[in-house]
């Protein structure tokens, strides 16, 4: 076949559909297609996220909740597959929950990823699930664990997870600092999030933030029209 033939050749059926659903979902299957922060600072931690949940380049949610109470002081932000992460995080709940009942005090931060990157490492060719556990325990008082697509898990001084993340890396880069306030952070988590959205079309519409501490949580929303984009 000449070259100029096998140029305008047409193109397999695997390649269109992978071109359709770059995400590879099951049939009826909903992507959380995401912005998913996640900053610790002295006493606590701070967890955001968007709220747009697609199928394909259709938007399925305009508000979905993507970031998951698991434990009284623990939260975990999802990515990928909605239905893999809730189902991830209902386990994670469940094993918690029994966790706490035989050993009578509250499970680590370091538990909880630890679970959820033993479910998702095991079970890597079957989910779609990347996940950031954060929140506070008597132990190492604030902390965030990124867990990536695959099941590697990881503590780290901020995490950054789904689609929209790849374009404020360097953002995050310059703003974030060690030490920083509740306040520093819920300002960087809202302000990167935002320039996220305004980048990636698979994420959108609010900002859900929640703010852990000793003292309990915080949950609040930015509204679509609210958002702090800008310099």
């Amino acid at each position: 076949m000449s070259a100029h033939a096998s140029m305008h050749a047409p193109r397999s059926h695997a390649a269109a559909a992978a071109a359709a659903d770059p995400y590879n979902l099951k049939p009826g299957e909903h992507s959380t297609g995401t912005t998913i922060m996640a900053i610790p600072f002295d006493g606590g931690v701070v967890m955001g996220a968007d709220s747009r949940t697609s199928t394909g380049t259709y938007i399925a949610v305009r508000v979905a909740d993507k970031i998951t109470q698991v434990h009284d002081r623990i939260w975990i932000c999802r990515s990928g597959s909605a239905a893999d992460t809730q189902a991830l995080t209902d386990y994670i709940r469940h094993y918690l929950s029994q966790l706490a009942v035989e050993t009578g005090r509250a499970p680590t931060v370091k538990t909880a990823a630890h679970l959820m990157r033993r479910m998702i490492y095991e079970n890597k060719d079957n989910l779609m699930a990347g996940v950031i556990v954060g929140g506070w325990d008597v132990v190492d008082g604030g902390s965030v664990y990124n867990i990536p697509l695959g099941g590697t898990m990881m503590k780290m001084p901020f995490a950054l997870g789904g689609s929209g993340s790849t374009y404020i890396w360097g953002l995050v880069d310059h703003k974030f600092k060690e030490g920083m306030t509740k306040d520093e952070a819920k300002a960087l988590v809202e302000k990167a999030i935002a320039h996220a959205m305004a980048r990636d079309g698979s994420s959108g519409g609010i900002i859900r933030t929640v703010v852990i501490t000793e003292d309990g949580c915080d949950k609040e929303f930015i509204p679509g029209d609210k958002l702090p984009y800008g310099p």
